[in-house]
């Protein structure tokens, strides 16, 4: 189970940095709302951070929980 856990974190960390670099890439250049668009886009990368670790990781958690229960079937 720690080695799953490890795996999640790791899901999650690739899943943050993709997102805090797609959404900062998206808001700072196509949709910059505030004046500064350095703050307009820390705003959103962090944002991205926050949901694509937290999809990474959740999505890793649930493979693992699928895969538990087939396991216990079998």
């Amino acid at each position: 189970m720690n080695n799953n856990v490890k795996e999640s974190l790791k899901a999650g960390i690739i899943g943050a940095i993709m997102g805090f670099i797609m959404s900062f890439l998206i808001n700072f250049f196509l949709i910059p709302f505030p004046t500064d668009n350095l703050i307009n886009g820390m705003n959103h990368a962090i944002s991205g951070l926050i949901s694509g670790f937290m999809g990474g990781f959740m999505g890793v958690i649930m493979y693992i929980k699928i895969v538990g229960k087939k396991k216990e079937k079998s």
